[in-house]
Parts: structure tokens; C-alpha cells; sequence
């Protein structure tokens, strides 16, 4: 039962970032910063491809380019995060946005991005002490 509440948190926490996301939209009246949760949607895509390509290794290969793949992957997911961050900076700073909204969305991004890492890291440690690691 002890594993069961840092889930329900890290969950409040996230309902909390999408909720500043969609208030920083619905608030303000102009839905530009939703874009920013089409790109949560795409955040994990480059790492999965890229995992799943370097998985699907052929016999010919000597392992440089699996790491390669996945080196790929991780920058494009890295990108496609300070994309998220910097894409509400960027649309108050053309004025397609206010501040107040930008902020709201940033702070909605960054509560998402660190409660699924923090989810990632919870799941990490209970395989391993599952596996006795």
C-alpha cells in the first residue's frame, strides 16, 4: 500500500500541469498554447522509434550504429522537450500570446515533464528491486 501514494501524488501532479495548460489557453481566450500539448504527444515518439529500430538490429551489425540510433533518439526527444518549454517564450514574444499565459503554460510543462520522469524513475527502482538488483 506504500507504493500506492506517491502514484496518487505524481498523478495530482500531473492533472495540476494539464489543467494550467488548458487554464492558460481557456482564460485568455487564444488556444495557441495548446500546441504545446500536441508536442507532449510527440515527446516520447523519437525514443521509442529509435529504441525499437535499434533493437531490430541485423546480424551484419557490430552495435556502433544501435548507439548511434538511440543517441538520435534521445536528442530528438531532448529537442522536442525544450521545444515544449520554449515555444509559450517564443509566442509571447511575437505577441500571439500574453505573459500571464505563458507562464501558466511553462509551469504546466514542466510540472508534466517531471512527473513522468519521476514516474519513469518509480517504475525504474520497483524492477530492480523486483529483479534483486
Amino acid at each position: 500500500m506504500t507504493g500506492l501514494k506517491p502514484i496518487i501524488a505524481l498523478s495530482f501532479i500531473l492533472a495540476i500541469g494539464f489543467l494550467l495548460v488548458i487554464l492558460s489557453s481557456a482564460l485568455f481566450g487564444n488556444y495557441f498554447p495548446l500546441l504545446v500539448v500536441a508536442n507532449y504527444v510527440l515527446t516520447p515518439l523519437p525514443n521509442a522509434i529509435c529504441g525499437r529500430a535499434s533493437s531490430s538490429s541485423s546480424i551484419f551489425s557490430d552495435g556502433a550504429e544501435s548507439s548511434s540510433v538511440v543517441d538520435l533518439g534521445r536528442f530528438l526527444t531532448g529537442f522536442l522537450v525544450v521545444m515544449g518549454i520554449a515555444l509559450p517564450g517564443v509566442l509571447a514574444h511575437s505577441g500571439i500570446i500574453t505573459v500571464p499565459a505563458m507562464a501558466m503554460a511553462v509551469v504546466g510543462g514542466l510540472l508534466i515533464y517531471g512527473t513522468v520522469v519521476c514516474f519513469g524513475l518509480f517504475f525504474m527502482e520497483e524492477e530492480e528491486g523486483a529483479l534483486g538488483f
